[in-house]
Parts: C-alpha cells; structure tokens; sequence
C-alpha cells in the first residue's frame, strides 16, 4: 500500500515538474533574413554558383556542338577520324562532368565556401539562442523554419527578436 502512494506522489510530483519547464521557439530563417552578413554571404554564393553554372553549361554547349558537327561529319570521315572524335567528345563531356562535380559535388567548391562564409554566421545564432536557453532556463526551444511540425506557438514564446538582440541587432 506505501508503494502505491509512494508511486502516485512521485508520479504528482514529476508532472509538476514537467509542467513547469519553459518552452520557447525561433524562427532561423527571420533571424538570418535579419542579419546583413549571412545575406551579403548568401549574395555571394548565389553570384559563384551563377558563374559555375555558366562555366559547366557553356562546356556542356561545347560538347553538344562537337556531338551536333560529328553528326553532320559521320559519314565522310575514316573510322580512324570518327574514333579521334569520338574519343574527343567523350573527353570533353567528361572534363564537363568533373568540372561539376568539383564545383557542386558534395564536397565541392560551393560546399567550402558556404561552410567559410554561412557556417561562422550559424553558429553565431547557435550560440546566441544557448545562451537565451540557459539564462531563461529553457527545457527546449524549437526552430519553426526547420520543417518541423509546429502546427501553432503563440507569438508571446516566440524568441527570434531575443537572439537579434543578443547578436547586436535590432529589428
């Protein structure tokens, strides 16, 4: 029988507890929005892909005209000529697709340069939103721009202004 109490108080007393935490939520797209150097960094990864871009779809026009000048080529050529153009075109669409891959790669040129210009910014809004966490004794804070399944949260526990703030921005 002071099992069954001693479990029912400690049960009470846990869901006190648990209604006591406080919870609040950011929004990391407004905060970044709100920051001038994560946007002057994202223009300048936007400007370095759009000049990549370029680069790989002019080498890919390249090869399509070789394919295209081959086509017309074919039939007046020896198969030695048809095997050097071949091999020519097979190269360069290759170098094409190296060129790519260098700059868009998973561990491509666009991924370094958005880990050196974005990453120092993120971990500046991480940091920023801990210490919001820990000097308001937050059991959580949610991200709404993550994807997450916050269907509702009340604008009051909304902290995305707070981390401005604390990173010397005013909104």
């Amino acid at each position: 029988m002071k099992k069954i109490g001693v479990v029912i108080i400690l049960t009470f007393l846990t869901s006190a507890f648990a209604a006591a935490q406080k919870y609040g939520f950011v929004d990391t797209e407004y905060i970044r929005k709100n920051i001038p150097a994560f946007n002057q960094a994202q223009e300048q990864l936007d400007k370095l892909s759009q000049q990549w871009e370029k680069e790989v779809a002019d080498g890919y026009a390249v090869v399509e005209q070789m394919y295209k000048s081959y086509q017309n080529d074919v039939v007046l050529l020896s198969q030695e000529m048809k095997t050097k153009r071949e091999e020519a075109i097979i190269a360069k669409e290759k170098e094409m697709k190296d060129l790519q891959n260098k700059y868009f790669g998973p561990e491509g040129d666009l991924f370094k340069k958005r880990q050196e210009l974005i990453k120092p910014v993120q971990d500046e809004i991480l940091k920023a939103i801990k210490t919001i966490a820990a000097e308001g004794n937050y059991a959580a804070i949610f991200d709404t721009a993550a994807g997450g399944n916050i269907l509702f949260a009340n604008p009051k526990f909304d902290l995305s202004d707070q981390v401005l703030e604390k990173l010397g921005y005013k909104n």
